[in-house]
């Protein structure tokens, strides 16, 4: 073994301290935000603050800042809100956080950045294929390449075999002899395959997001990059447009085209855009939607059941993790948003996604912002019902950006990481069973154990393979590997079905159809009986493995009947239970409702009664206004008799006055009175 020096893309926690003096901290402990303001919002710069003094300092020990100030009060919570995580996870995810705000960062950085030289180990038979990328020819020897014509970095390696002869190992990663020029190193890009052939679309590198489409040919593992025509508008098609470039998003084969489902982009959208390639007109089209849309974002799964689109989680624009969960019809491309029943998933990103027997969408693993998962969730895609059932077996560690594909009823899980190192074991998951096992384990740093890769199923000599390509795990990648699963690990049961007892759980039957092979052996049960006839093995060890097999999954299998007849007799008392308490509440119905309508009469009673006294006062305001009048015209009458008294005694004075004068003059009384 020879040592050759080698330039490499900034390793952590160089590449951290590199990001960040870009993003504005001066290197020492207490670095303030006032210099990153001026480049990210304020929450952000905030989260770069914590990330950061959690990287250089460690978890925040200061006490809550006292009296009245916002900013360092900010600062503070955005620190020990980080609790007790780790200093290589703060770093990575300080510059994940600075890749997604500023995706040029590395380019920008770069010129006042020194590049390490490592020691790399190469092997000295290794075979040699020329590579041309950026106008000049070097030999390729599981190169890397950077940017900005930077010389290509060395990757040391632990897969098995190389050539394609290695192909026919199986249970093992090779790394087959591929021609042509490659692909530009990458991680969250989308891949598919239609007819052997792998697409690889958009991605991540080095804080870049692309928009190239490459095929690798699997049947001859040459490289070759799709020219995209323009394209014209018509009525009739969608319109053809310029592909932004993305990456976090998901490329579904469908028919004749490619579809690229959501992703982040530099200038992200408010909805989530579906973009087709159309393999024989070589060129984009926006696909038109209609419904309610879900919310643009990145590292969401999709999964295509039937000819609809079930996409999950993820994380939006504003770097929020999702869980909500939408279908999109691809045969009248309409959205709806489903509201199903049951625990779903916490929010994250970056999970995997499977389909089993077209019914069952299995959720596994995934990430937030300061830890990952491990868990596994199965929606029934009928009852719209979201459980979380026990898994066995070698269960994987918490793991985030890995890939899985499924070959018959088996999930195979590849790569992934915890923010500290990525994931190195190849894991497969009978989703029948929900046993997890290991397939195969791989040493060193190497592409297999990175975040962010693509893992798809193509064929080789008549044979499914897995081919798994790019990832980074502090270096992108543009490799290629290729493992064949054996066998044994992709044994397909022949299910001869017919009804079963109402009593058995309907999850259950789908998702363990061998699990009534314990019925058949001990045999005398009641109900009908699923026959199992597994495939012949060729070779007595394998018989004999598959035997052993059998008998733990038996025991397995009659442990979990014992809990789940227990658990059975559990839910029938409850549901006992539930029916008492359902036929008391119907009394107390019944007998309120009857109040309800004793209730009822009363209060009609009592309206009849208010209306007969609005009637009454009504006519005693009538008779109130007739009074009025009566006592006006009293009024007036007596002021008119008291005037008529009046005038009557004037005229009696005058009357008196007159017999006075009378007198004088020699009238008598009498005559006076006469006259009068």
């Amino acid at each position: 073994m020879a040592m050759a020096r080698a330039s490499s893309g900034l390793a952590y926690p160089e590449r951290f301290y590199a990001a960040a003096s870009y993003a504005g901290f001066d290197g020492s402990p207490n670095s303030s935000t006032r210099g990153v303001s001026s480049k990210f919002s304020s929450d952000v710069a905030l989260l770069l603050y914590g990330l950061y003094q959690q990287a250089t300092v460690g978890p925040c020990t200061l006490p809550k800042p006292r009296g009245w100030n916002p900013v360092e009060h900010s600062k503070w919570t955005s620190w020990q809100g980080l609790g007790k995580m780790a200093s290589a996870e703060a770093m990575r995810l300080f510059v994940k956080i600075l890749e997604e705000e500023d995706p040029g960062w590395y380019s920008r950085a770069s010129d006042y950045v020194a590049e390490p030289v490592v020691d790399v180990e190469m092997n000295q038979n290794l075979k040699v294929d020329p590579v041309i990328e950026n106008g000049n020819s070097y030999p390729e020897t599981k190169t890397i390449s950077t940017e900005n014509g930077s010389p290509p970095e060395t990757q040391d390696k632990d897969v098995v075999l190389e050539g394609l002869a290695s192909v026919a190992v199986y249970d093992q990663w090779v790394a087959p002899s591929v021609s042509g020029q490659r692909p530009k190193a990458r991680y969250e890009h989308g891949a598919a395959v239609v007819n052997d052939r792998m697409y690889i679309f958009g991605g991540n590198h080095n804080g870049r997001y692309l928009n190239d489409l490459q095929v690798l040919d699997s049947r001859s593992w040459t490289w070759s990059k799709v020219e995209v025509k323009a394209g014209e508008n018509s009525s009739e098609s969608p319109s053809p447009l310029a592909i932004t470039p993305c990456a976090g998003h998901t490329l579904i084969a469908w028919g004749s085209k490619l579809l690229s489902v959501a992703g982040h982009t530099k200038d992200p959208s408010e909805i989530i855009q579906v973009k087709a390639f159309d393999l024989q007109t070589s060129t984009w089209s926006a696909m038109k939607t209609y419904g309610k849309a879900p919310v643009s974002r990145g590292g969401q799964s999709v999964t295509l059941v039937g000819t609809s689109l079930v996409i999950f989680g993820g994380q939006d624009g504003k770097r929020a993790l999702l869980n909500d969960l939408h279908i999109l019809d691809l045969e009248t491309m309409t959205w709806d948003e489903i509201d199903a029943v049951g625990t779903p998933p916490s929010p994250r990103s970056d999970h995997a996604a499977a389909i089993h027997a077209e019914r069952y969408l299995l959720i596994f693993g995934g990430g937030s912002h300061a830890s990952c998962f491990n868990d596994l969730h199965v929606l029934d895609l009928q009852t719209m019902e979201w459980s979380r059932p026990i898994q066995q077996g070698d269960i994987p560690a918490p793991r985030a950006g890995h890939a899985g594909v499924t070959v018959g009823e088996n999930w195979f899980i590849v790569g992934g990481g915890d923010n500290k190192s990525g994931v190195s074991e190849t894991v497969v998951l009978n989703m029948s069973t929900l046993v997890w096992s290991i397939v195969t384990t791989v040493q060193g740093r190497i592409p297999l154990a990175s975040e962010g890769l693509s893992l798809v199923v193509s064929s080789y000599n008549g044979e499914d393979i897995l081919v798994a390509f790019g990832g980074y795990n502090g270096r992108y990648s543009n490799e290629v590997n290729v493992l064949k699963p054996s066998h044994k690990s992709t044994l397909q049961p022949k299910i001869m079905e017919t009804p079963v007892p109402d009593s058995v759980s309907a999850v259950h039957n789908a998702t363990n159809p061998t699990r009534d092979l314990e019925s058949e052996l001990e045999g005398g049960q009641e109900g009908n009986i699923r026959e199992i006839v597994m495939d012949d093995v060729d070779s007595d060890p394998k018989k004999n493995r598959s035997e052993e097999n059998i008998e733990r999954l038996i025991a397995t299998l009659k442990a979990e009947k014992d809990d789940l007849e227990s658990s059975l007799s559990k839910e029938k008392l409850q549901y006992l239970q539930l029916k008492q308490e359902l036929a008391d509440a119907e009394i107390r119905n019944t007998d309120l409702y009857k109040e309800l309508q004793s209730v009822r009469g009363q209060l009609a009673a009592e309206q009849s009664r208010c209306f007969k006294l609005e009637v009454d006062v009504a006519e005693l305001r009538q008779k109130l206004q007739t009074m009025e009048t009566l006592q006006k015209e009293l009024e007036l009458l007596q002021r008119q008799k008291a005037a008529s008294e009046q005038a009557a005694l004037s005229a009696k004075q005058r009357q008196g006055s007159g017999g006075v004068w009378g007198w004088l003059a020699g009238t008598p009384p009498n005559q006076i009175s006469e006259d009068a």
